[in-house]
């Protein structure tokens, strides 16, 4: 399968942007999708998850109430809509089925938050 990030920047701190993935073939068909992120030396950690039908969501608490998983329905396209961005959401974002599968990351997308 094949995945592609979209969407990061340079923000100011409270700013907001949004991202976008795109994800194609197996193992992202019908599976549930999720975006994790990286900060620099540290570990990849998981942000926000959907299912397939949109129906189940789920949050990193540091996250909740600020960021927004959506997908299109019935397609591997999901979206995370982040507000009052705070400088510890600064990493590479990436999207991935959740669980990640190894062999499928994407070289996702860099957001950065300036204070």
């Amino acid at each position: 399968g094949q995945v592609v990030e979209s969407g990061g920047g340079l923000v100011e701190v409270g700013g907001s942007l949004t991202l976008s993935c795109a994800a194609s073939g197996p193992p992202f068909n019908g599976y549930t999708l999720g975006w994790f992120r990286q900060i620099p030396g540290k570990g990849r950690e998981f942000v926000a998850s959907i299912s397939f039908t949109g129906e189940m969501v789920y949050y990193q608490v540091d996250v909740r109430g600020r960021f927004t998983i959506s997908r299109v329905k019935g397609k591997n396209q999901i979206n995370l809509q982040m507000t009052n961005l705070r400088p510890e959401d600064t990493a590479v974002y990436y999207c991935n089925t959740n669980p990640p599968s190894e062999k499928n990351w994407g070289q996702g997308t860099q957001v950065t938050v300036s204070s």
